[in-house]
């Protein structure tokens, strides 16, 4: 069974640079590409960046220079590395992966922004 868990979210201040982690279990972690969702209150679940098991990267508008996304095979973890961080960052962050046509989900880890 494929399970993905998300860590590292919590209350940061602006400008603050936290990492986000999401652990895969129960899948061969090295051939599937990796995404990272958000979700903010009252707002649709947008894509925030992705890596291929080519390490191939891609990155929403506007996060563009201040998040990176990078894998770890060995880990089995994909993170998300968040860097000058806006109040409109707020939001649950999720990851995400497709195996044989079907979404994983994580359970999602809450950023807060805010001084």
């Amino acid at each position: 069974q494929v399970q993905l868990v998300e860590s590292g979210g919590g209350l940061v201040q602006p400008g603050g640079s936290p990492r986000l982690s999401c652990v895969v279990s129960g899948s061969i972690f090295s051939i599937n590409a990796m995404l990272w969702f958000r979700q903010a209150p009252g707002k649709q679940r947008e894509l925030v960046a992705g890596i291929s098991s080519e390490y191939m990267t891609n990155y929403a508008d506007d996060i563009k220079g201040r998040f990176t996304i990078t894998r770890d095979n060995a880990e089995n973890t994909v993170y998300l590395q968040m860097n000058s961080l806006k109040p409109e960052d707020t939001a649950v962050y999720y990851c995400n992966t497709y195996i044989g046509g079907r979404a994983y989900w994580g359970q999602g880890t809450q950023v807060t922004v805010s001084s």
